[in-house]
């Protein structure tokens, strides 16, 4: 288990790493330091994060989906229904880095705790503030901006997690029940939310999503949190992972700037189908079932993830080098998969339109590989 681990960093793989672990990481073995889960505790938040990560794209997905039905309530016009989905992103990449570091110095168990409760509570509070008041626009793109910045630091609170509380050798599964997690999440409030959107309106499943959500931050709270000592990670001055000038001589390598942009190109793509496809689809095909292209394509991606991840380990244990492996699934996930959004611009059907668009979100999830 070991061995393959290390092969999958790509540690033996690579006979000269232009990133070498062991000068910027700081450790390779789990220190002393680590407070790691004991096993039944660690299947507990794995249960937990599984559906944290569920209910968090359930979150994130109910705005897209009911773009439409809000637009017209509201007469708003593509550049507005533009803000207000836009306004999510916007507050997302401002809390990133300081996600990672709150929970590096107090664990990041407490800061998925706040920030699920607080984005549960702005999630139920949506239709209440769209009724608020005449400026429904502000306060929509208002609450989408609070929406990123609380939901900004869940993914770097989950890497702090695995590497502090998780054995080396078990975080890959946590990591991939998280993204299996993300698609599941997509593809509930796809199927129920559209059907929750023709009968109860869309305010249903604002309310819905965040009950569920609240319920989730109060069972962490109550049978995970409340008066356990969660111990953070302590800062070590002589651990080189602190050093200002490490960390300004690892962002000039080249393969950094490399995965910043790849993660920049791939994440473009993926935000503009999560938030504009149910439009797409509504404006293009305004006869067909909501429940079809707001399904289909997400239950393509959770088989397509585990395909991708085991195809990647299949070509590691054949002898292929770590990070030849990793530019193969890329292509996939960025290269393949754009193809099949550029058929989406000329005249097709609507059966070929949902076809594309599975193959596009399924193939980009390769980039789990």
């Amino acid at each position: 288990m070991e061995d393959r681990h290390t092969a999958r960093d790509g540690r033996k793989h690579l006979s000269n790493p232009q990133l070498d672990c062991e000068k910027y990481g700081g450790r390779v073995s789990s220190g002393e330091d680590r407070k790691l889960w004991p096993r039944p505790l660690a299947q507990k938040w794995t249960v937990m994060l599984f559906l944290g990560t569920c209910l968090l794209f359930c979150s994130r997905m109910a705005m897209p989906i009911c773009s439409v039905s809000m637009a017209a309530s509201f007469h708003w016009s593509k550049i507005d229904s533009g803000l207000v989905l836009g306004g999510f992103f916007w507050g997302y990449c401002f809390t990133q880095i300081l996600g990672g570091h709150a929970s590096d110095k107090v664990g990041g168990e407490r800061v998925l705790f706040v920030s699920a409760a607080s984005w549960s509570l702005i999630t139920a509070m949506t239709p209440l503030l769209a009724h608020l008041g005449s400026h429904t626009l502000a306060l929509m793109t208002l609450a989408r901006f609070l929406m990123g910045l609380t939901q900004g630091v869940f993914f770097p609170s989950l890497a702090s997690l695995c590497s502090q509380r998780v054995l080396e050798g078990e975080r890959g599964f946590l990591i991939s029940a998280m993204n299996s997690g993300a698609n599941l999440g997509a593809l509930m409030v796809g199927g129920m939310g559209s059907l929750m959107l023709e009968e109860y309106g869309w305010e249903s499943l604002f309310y819905s999503i965040g009950a569920l959500a609240g319920i989730w931050a109060l069972v962490v709270w109550l049978c995970l949190l409340k008066g356990v000592e969660v111990p953070p990670r302590q800062k070590d001055p002589k651990d080189p992972q602190w050093s200002l000038s490490r960390w300004l001589s690892l962002v000039k390598k080249p393969p950094v700037w490399a995965m910043i942009f790849a993660h920049m190109c791939h994440s473009s793509s993926s935000v503009t189908l999560l938030s504009w496809l149910p439009t797409y689809f509504k404006e293009s095909f305004p006869h067909a079932s909501g429940w079809v292209y707001n399904v289909v394509p997400w239950a393509v991606a959770i088989p397509s993830a585990l395909a991708g991840g085991y195809f990647s380990d299949v070509l590691i244990r054949q002898g292929y080098g770590v990070s030849l492996v990793r530019k193969i699934m890329q292509f996939f996930a960025m290269g393949v998969s754009s193809m099949f959004i550029i058929l989406l611009s000329g005249d097709v059907s609507f059966p070929s339109a949902v076809t594309f668009i599975s193959a596009a979100i399924g193939l980009s999830n390769f980039s789990s590989g």
